[in-house]
């Protein structure tokens, strides 16, 4: 039995999975009703919202991002030596 090379890249899916814009009627902080993900986006953002899920964080800081030099790191493993004595 001669088995074929399968192509990842491709679904098994006869139609690429397409995210549509349109929703259920949503009624929005300025009272009109909304079936447009787009225009109730931009709406909650005009407004001064932030959609759950869509913020954007601030990226936190790496331990590794705080360079020490090595004369720090000599001392800080010297003071961690002193305190096991």
């Amino acid at each position: 039995m001669k088995k074929t090379r399968q192509n990842f890249a491709r679904s098994e899916h006869p139609l690429p999975y397409v995210i549509s814009d349109s929703m259920p009627p949503l009624e929005h902080v300025d009272g009109r009703f909304y079936t447009s993900k787009r225009q109730y986006s931009a709406v909650t953002r005009a407004h001064g919202l932030i959609e759950v899920g869509n913020e954007k964080f601030k990226p936190k800081k790496r331990s590794t991002d705080l360079r020490t030099t090595k004369d720090q790191r000599r001392q800080a493993i010297k003071r961690a030596i002193e305190i096991v004595k």
